[in-house]
């Protein structure tokens, strides 16, 4: 599982325009 959150926060999501799913959070949190 961990491995997986590991993975899953490196990968690039063409649904967040490309960027990880922690710097989405991250943007999100400022906006």
């Amino acid at each position: 599982e961990y491995i997986e959150v590991f993975y899953n926060r490196q990968r690039r999501h063409s649904t967040l325009g490309y960027h990880s799913p922690a710097e989405y959070e991250a943007r999100e949190a400022v906006a």
